[in-house]
């Protein structure tokens, strides 16, 4: 099988009598797991290198192949976390090292014991993550880098090709994210999503895409999504994407993304440093159509709506303006007190659309907030939802993952901080930027009547992350590997 990483393409085999150019053997500071012992003999590692840190390397000869050691630290301090870690070393170390082009990795079944997984779940995931260590992004520069690796083989006993295929139908899903996420607005337009979406109907009979223009937008009345897009010469789109992989008598599961391709605030216009990262306001949007795509190559048992409004919020002498009044798909009127607190209202419509699908549960996906920026910085998610279940749910699949979130309260207090004067709702609770992201909260629950989550990504959805590749700080995929998980696990 073969999996596609930009310009680069790499064989990934599942052989236990491969040989390659190299070996790839994990150990615990010094100590060798079992099936690495079969494939050297014993040496003397401690006068070698101190091996005692996660991800720590050291090449040596046996024979005429290269083994490479591969520490996975204490034993004692081991976790999933660590496991990245390594990976994502070894990943750097393949990318840089131009003579290795092939590469066997011993896959050892203590680390799923420790890992607790099944070993088809181990292989999965250390294949799934170390081809997102390998990921790069130079989609937009003349001339265009290749991987010197071709070959990556998984040297277990294990019928490993089942958990290879589905690793790659995750990959797919998460290079497709970053691909919309990182390239730069001129490029990432809500035409280019809608278009994207579009194909997705070429996939499966199982697969089912609308893409509502203005004017349709217009006609379902969705006005607070048109006043946000009004400002720009973009023209905005309602993507909704539905996939029927259950009985149709299970309701559907419903994911919600923040599709903002470019936020420069509105009126209420953003300070021009770092201005250019706001292409990433689409992060939501670029999640949940990634996971749609692998969900669709899993063939997950599940059925599946996600709907994206995507536009660009600019000033102009046509958008919207501090103090202007807008009602919603809802009914309920909003008065605009700050332009740039958008986001909540092209997803406020969304989630009153929602309800006309009679939802299992809904998920919405937006990096929303400075405030969470604030409160949890790039390290996780805000998680707030109106259902503890899924909330439990939620942060299963969070630990799982390592893919971190916590969660927020959603207290009537903040309800009342929203209290509108000339409207019912005032899109932001004051000007001192108390309580931001959960009074944020609250105004999306103002138009939920169903069990529902909301994900906070603006700290973690661009950045330095351990799910970023060693030469790569733009989009994290995150929190593709929780939703991922929570949907693949899900049962009705």
């Amino acid at each position: 099988m073969k999996v596609k990483i930009q310009k680069s393409v790499i064989e990934i085999s599942n052989n236990s009598n491969a040989q390659h150019d190299l070996n790839v053997i994990l150990l615990f500071e010094t100590d060798l797991l079992s099936n690495g012992k079969k494939t050297i003999k014993p040496i003397d590692i401690p006068q070698l290198i101190d091996l005692t840190n996660s991800g720590a390397l050291c090449y040596i000869n046996v024979a005429t192949q290269t083994t490479l050691l591969l520490s996975l630290g204490n034993l004692s301090k081991f976790n999933l976390e660590n496991y990245l870690k390594a990976l994502k070393t070894l990943a750097t170390t393949l990318s840089n090292n131009k003579k290795i082009k092939s590469v066997n990795i011993i896959i050892e079944e203590q680390i799923a014991k420790l890992l607790k997984c099944n070993i088809d779940d181990y292989i999965e995931q250390t294949l799934f993550n170390l081809l997102n260590f390998l990921y790069y992004f130079d989609e937009q520069k003349s001339t265009h880098k290749t991987l010197n690796l071709k070959t990556i083989n998984l040297k277990t006993k294990q019928d490993g090709l089942h958990s290879i295929k589905n690793a790659i139908n995750l990959v797919d899903g998460v290079s497709l994210l970053k691909h919309l996420a990182n390239n730069p607005a001129n490029v990432i337009t809500p035409s280019y999503i809608g278009k994207t979406a579009s194909e997705f109907a070429k996939l499966s009979k199982k697969v089912k895409v609308e893409v509502l223009d203005q004017k349709e937008i217009k006609k379902e009345k969705m006005h607070s999504f048109l006043a946000v897009a009004q400002g720009s010469n973009e023209k905005p789109k309602f993507i909704k994407l539905e996939y029927t992989g259950a009985t149709k008598d299970k309701k559907p599961i419903v994911l919600i993304g923040k599709g903002i391709t470019f936020d420069a605030g509105g009126i209420s216009i953003k300070p021009s440093a770092n201005m250019d990262a706001m292409k990433y306001d689409m992060c939501g949007a670029a999640t949940v159509i990634g996971i749609f795509l692998s969900t669709i190559k899993l063939e997950l048992p599940i059925n599946l709506v996600v709907l994206v409004p995507t536009c660009e919020n600019l000033p102009s002498g046509t958008a919207i303006k501090p103090g202007d009044v807008i009602k919603t798909l809802s009914g309920q009127t909003v008065e605009v007190l700050n332009t740039d607190a958008e986001g909540r209202l092209i997803l406020c419509d969304a989630l009153t659309y929602a309800q006309r699908y009679d939802p299992e549960l809904v998920i919405d996906v937006a990096t929303l907030t400075g405030g969470c920026i604030v409160a949890l910085g790039a390290i996780a998610s805000a998680l707030y939802s109106n259902d503890e279940p899924l909330t439990a749910k939620l942060k299963a699949s969070a630990s799982k993952t390592n893919d971190k979130v916590w969660q927020m309260p959603l207290f009537s207090e903040y309800h009342d901080m929203l209290k509108g004067t000339t409207a019912d709702i005032a899109n932001i609770a004051g000007w001192k930027g108390q309580a931001s992201s959960p009074t944020a909260a609250c105004f999306l629950e103002k138009f939920v009547s169903y069990k529902w989550a909301h994900l906070d990504i603006a700290g973690v959805a661009d950045g330095q992350s351990i799910y970023n590749s060693h030469d790569y700080h733009g989009a994290t995929g995150r929190p593709f590997y929780l939703l991922i998980d929570f949907l693949r696990n899900y049962r009705y």
